[in-house]
């Protein structure tokens, strides 16, 4: 069975992007475009992803709240996230990290790179 992922993102071209390059690379990938959408995912009753993609700054809710939603959660809270974001400022990392982040990638990003942090992430899991 495909491993499956989630990318959180308001940024619809690289989603539409990542979901293709990974989606040849053997995984089943979903989309939401806020952190709304994300946390109703989250929330269901249905299958979890295997692992996150999350950005930081998107509308209605941040990746830090839904980071925060994630980890407070007996459902998710050992589901692996890496945050995939433009906040690139040493505090912006930190706070990924003091939240319980995975792994914190800068935008932008090569999706083959991408595709090892994913992997290495999912193999220490």
């Amino acid at each position: 069975m495909a491993e499956r992922i989630l990318i959180v993102d308001d940024e619809r071209d690289l989603v539409f992007a990542a979901k293709l390059f990974l989606e040849t690379e053997g995984f089943a990938v979903a989309g939401a475009y806020d952190g709304h959408e994300a946390v109703a995912l989250l929330g269901g009753e249905g299958v979890l992803p295997d692992l996150v993609l999350l950005d930081v700054y998107m509308p209605r809710m941040s990746g830090w709240d839904v980071l925060r939603t994630i980890r407070s959660s007996e459902r998710t809270q050992d589901l692996p996230v890496i945050m995939l974001t433009g906040a690139d400022q040493p505090v912006d990392q930190a706070r990924g990290w003091d939240l319980g982040v995975d792994w914190y990638q800068t935008k932008p990003f090569n999706m083959d790179d991408l595709l090892t942090i994913i992997r290495r992430v999912l193999a220490t899991r």
